[in-house]
């Protein structure tokens, strides 16, 4: 069994872009910056990058085979895990308390829980 390929991908990816940076478009050019606008910002900018980084998410599964190799559910939530990630950012950066060390520790962080859900995902037995 091989990780799914690019192009099944596709139709999620442009669904999510389309909503995301189309419900963003809206949102900039016919809202105001107010509680429930900037709640919508954060749920958006995550379906859009999660988006644009779910064919890149198969790539790099497809290019860097795994043991066992990655499901297609396995790869949405790598991308759904980039996508929080920028979207924590704007938040953090909102408050203004973003620095480089931050940056780093939260993909530092990201990418161990990833790591330790693939090494979970590794370990189940299969008898046969």
């Amino acid at each position: 069994m091989n990780s799914p390929s690019i192009r099944s991908t596709l139709p999620t990816t442009i669904i999510l872009t389309i909503i995301g940076w189309g419900g963003l478009a809206y949102l900039f050019i016919f809202t105001l910056p107010t509680l429930w606008p900037r709640w919508l910002f954060f749920f958006l900018s995550v379906l859009a990058i999660t988006g644009v980084c779910l064919p890149i998410a198969a790539f790099l599964n497809l290019r860097f085979p795994t043991q066992p190799p990655a499901s297609s559910d396995t790869i949405l939530r790598e991308a759904i895990l980039v996508g929080i990630y920028f979207a924590t950012l704007a938040w953090l950066q909102l408050g203004r308390v973003l620095s480089l060390s931050l940056i780093l520790l939260l993909a530092l962080g990201l990418a161990l829980v990833e790591f330790l859900i693939r090494l979970r995902e590794r370990s189940h037995w299969e008898p046969g």
